[in-house]
């Protein structure tokens, strides 16, 4: 027999005030991890840790990649990373965003479903949409509880009513209820059964990387591809031959027409990524500005330097795209300029 020691929280709207009643719950000597995704703006500062530090005695912090998941702590997502659970440690990445979010619900819920199987629990607060809906499936999928917020009391409803209509919860609670059951409920012996099975976005993921493996070494004659139709958007399929590819609307590439098109696209999303660039510095430089006017001086200056950056890489990628040569004879100095200006826009 063992104990349940996994608890995942996520929410969005109004889920800061539900979180804080929670919080206030929780006994000091919890024998569990508590996991937080809230939906923050990428470019936030998150006061969070703060705010919920005074309701609680057990320690919070952001989670810091690679460190290792403790009893007693409450560890939150911090702006613009999703945050997983994988081999007793904290994993954090700038991965797709799901449900127009980073970080997101859904992809701790799925972690702690296949980490901790029937000893997690996943709750999930007041917020808007449906993120965390699939994700709490997961949870209940492979043997652990769920727990929503009454959307009766919850700011917003959408995501708990989202979460009810797509799984059988077994407990919907008051957030001021929610602390004492989570006590009660790790403190329960259960059986050690832990769910094995691969779940669906795994899966999928492996399915899709098979495919590109498979399109690299050219193995996909007369089957869908993984490339797009340059006029339309609609998948390509490839030919018997193996030499042209043909859309469902029937635009029709050689393989040498399809790769000119693919270059003429990533020189027109490069120069896209010029623009963006130059209007984020613009806005950057308004809002430092601003914040000065304000008597913050300190952070005037870091949003100043940002600016200053977004300018820098704007100007790399503009250069190389003037220079002539094709785009991929420099696509890592491309590649560098872009993460470089995602890191510093995350550290201002």
């Amino acid at each position: 027999m063992v104990n349940r020691e996994a608890i995942v929280i996520g929410g969005s709207a109004g889920a800061i005030e539900a979180l804080i009643a929670l919080v206030h719950g929780l006994p000091f000597d919890l024998p569990a991890t508590v996991l937080v995704v809230i939906h923050v703006p990428a470019g936030s500062q998150s006061l969070l840790p703060a705010i919920l530090a005074r309701s609680t005695q057990l320690p919070v912090t952001h989670a810091q990649h690679g460190e290792p998941v403790e009893q007693g702590r409450i560890y939150l997502a911090p702006p613009d990373r999703h945050m997983r659970i994988r081999h007793g440690q904290l994993e954090l990445d700038r991965g797709p965003r799901e449900n127009h979010s980073r970080p997101a619900i859904d992809p701790l819920f799925r972690s702690a479903a296949r980490a901790y199987g029937p000893r997690a629990i996943g709750v999930i607060l007041s917020g808007a949409l449906y993120d965390g809906a699939s994700g709490l499936l997961a949870v209940k999928t492979h043997g652990g509880l769920a727990i929503v917020q009454d959307p009766y009391e919850a700011i917003t409803p959408s995501m708990p009513r989202s979460a009810l209509d797509m799984v059988q919860a077994d407990y919907v609670l008051p957030a001021k209820d929610i602390g004492p059951q989570l006590e009660r409920l790790v403190l329960e012996s259960i059986r050690a059964e832990e769910g094995n099975a691969m779940d669906e976005v795994e899966r999928i993921t492996r399915v899709i990387e098979q495919n590109f493996a498979e399109q690299v070494l050219d193995r996909r004659a007369g089957d869908t591809t993984v490339y797009t139709c340059p006029d339309c958007g609609g998948v390509l399929w490839q030919t018997d031959s193996g030499g042209g590819f043909r859309c469902h609307v029937g635009h029709a590439y050689a393989a040498e027409s399809l790769l000119v098109q693919k270059s003429e696209e990533l020189e027109t999303a490069l120069w896209a990524s010029v623009r963006l660039l130059r209007e984020r510095a613009a806005l950057t430089k308004q809002t430092a500005i601003r914040t000065l006017a304000l008597g913050n001086e300190e952070l005037a200056t870091r949003i100043e330097e940002q600016a200053r950056f977004d300018e820098q890489h704007a100007q790399v990628i503009r250069e190389l795209l003037e220079s002539g040569t094709t785009v991929s004879d420099h696509a890592s100095d491309v590649l560098a300029a872009l993460s470089s200006a995602a890191d510093v826009s995350e550290h201002t």
